[in-house]
């Protein structure tokens, strides 16, 4: 798939859920319940040993549903990059701004979302070839900094991670983000109880955006 096809589906879900898990199974299940319950950008963050493997099942079992985008997360550099997009990675995203990371994912023609919040990070990540930025961590600025940001730079897309919730996640749009990334408030099995639980969150979470699509 090419580079602006992966950008247009996470842009048209608006939601993605970060997922973590204990395990490769548990993960894997969590991902299931948010895409059945509407979720359908999923993120695998490489805290999870084996989480290329969710990454590859996930590719294979959703590769027929055109709305389902697959992605890595927390790739520290470019060795765990490349990891992930040949497990089958559609976009990677990292806590951070990393060169090498960035020029990889150039030249698989993948889409990399690293973690920004000053003008300065947000530029540099920009000049390399990041088409939407990771604001991270979101709880740390709140949904008044995208306006800040989009003042001098209005062009630039960014997608808060970190602090967004039921109760805030409109304020974070009508601020003008893109996409959010949501995370234990969606994806945790520990902190919602079952996966039951956690299609249903899905479910509330595309409700609160309806009004966006």
């Amino acid at each position: 798939m090419k580079k602006h096809e992966v950008l247009s589906k996470l842009l048209d879900q608006k939601l993605v859920a970060v997922v973590r898990g204990d395990s490769v199974e548990e993960a894997q299940e969590v991902s299931e319940a948010c895409i059945t319950g509407g979720v359908k950008g999923i993120e695998l963050t490489f805290t999870l040993q084996g989480a290329e493997k969710v990454i590859e099942n996930l590719s294979a079992a959703y590769k027929d549903d055109e709305d389902v985008v697959i992605g890595a997360g927390t790739v520290l550099d470019a060795t765990t990059a490349r990891i992930a997009i040949l497990a089958g990675a559609q976009f990677i995203v990292s806590p951070g701004f990393d060169k090498e990371t960035a020029l990889l994912c150039n030249t698989y023609h993948v889409p990399y979302l690293p973690g920004c919040v000053t003008i300065t990070e947000i530029l540099t990540a920009s000049k390399y070839g990041a088409d939407v930025i990771k604001l991270f961590p979101g709880d740390l600025v709140g949904p008044d900094y995208i306006g800040a940001v989009k003042g001098p730079l209005p062009h630039v897309q960014l997608m808060p991670t970190g602090g967004v919730n039921e109760d805030n996640i409109t304020d974070w749009f009508d601020k003008g983000a893109v996409a959010v990334g949501i995370g234990s408030n969606l994806t945790s099995l520990k902190k919602l109880g079952s996966l039951e639980a956690i299609t249903e969150q899905a479910q509330k979470y595309v409700e609160k955006i309806s009004y966006l699509r």
